[in-house]
């Protein structure tokens, strides 16, 4: 079964959280940007990396890609006595403040249907299922973010992982990635199911399908398994690969 393509709506909303993605994608990129909103006088490339450890150099990207999104002002000071030493950059936060935490619109009576639906089958069909159409849907999101793009040999299991979790957040799963020892993850911070998830746990499988099908289109064969989840309990939703 094809997946449905998205509504007019749809695709502006994902469009508008692809923009926040790109730059609020990485856990101390978001960071980064809430320390510049308790400093409203303003922040060097210098202060943030001591503040984070970073070399300047990548704290400098960080607010570079913040102020490209036009979520941070760029102002050229100088300091020094009277203002006569080295100009530098200062980031300062812009007047409004972005809401990392945006609820999600969904539409319950489908999610309620979808539940209920899956709930009839015995339980291995829905699972095999409910996968089945997460892997389907993942591939065509693969298709389109980068068409035409050979994947083995041509992208790391990282960068793939990356732009999955990317693809993942403008869905509405909030998604970053994160390495544990030697192994890769993909942590999702909002669950896009609501309560339907809970009560019916077995449409987790969709995410799972995602992964592993824009995986499989973006890098290779995998085997990604779901390490925790927030009907069992735990904070957030982690798929290990």
């Amino acid at each position: 079964m094809a997946p449905t393509p998205p509504s007019s709506d749809s695709r502006s909303f994902s469009a508008t959280v692809s923009a926040i993605t790109s730059a609020f994608g990485d856990p101390t990129r978001r960071a980064i940007y809430l320390f510049a909103h308790e400093h409203p006088e303003g922040l060097t490339a210098s202060q943030v990396a001591e503040r984070f450890g970073l070399h300047p150099n990548v704290a400098r990207h960080h607010l570079e890609k913040l102020a490209g999104g036009g979520y941070l002002e760029v102002g050229i000071e100088r300091s020094g006595h009277a203002g006569a030493g080295r100009p530098s950059k200062h980031y300062k936060p812009g007047a409004e403040k972005v809401s990392l935490d945006a609820p999600v619109k969904t539409d319950d009576l489908v999610l309620t249907l979808l539940g209920r639906t899956l709930a009839m089958l015995p339980p291995d069909q829905a699972q095999l299922m409910a996968e089945q159409v997460g892997m389907e849907y993942g591939k065509a999101l693969a298709g389109g973010v980068i068409p035409g793009d050979a994947h083995s040999g041509q992208r790391s299991l990282r960068a793939a992982l990356h732009v999955v979790a990317d693809a993942l957040t403008a869905h509405g799963f909030a998604a970053h990635t994160e390495q544990r020892g030697k192994q890769l993850r993909i942590v999702n911070n909002n669950c896009p199911f609501g309560d339907t998830a809970i009560e019916h746990p077995v449409i987790c499988a969709v995410d799972r399908g995602m992964v592993k099908g824009m995986l499989g289109a973006l890098y290779g064969e995998t085997e990604p398994e779901l390490a925790a989840s927030r009907p069992n309990g735990d904070v957030s939703c982690i798929t290990s690969v």
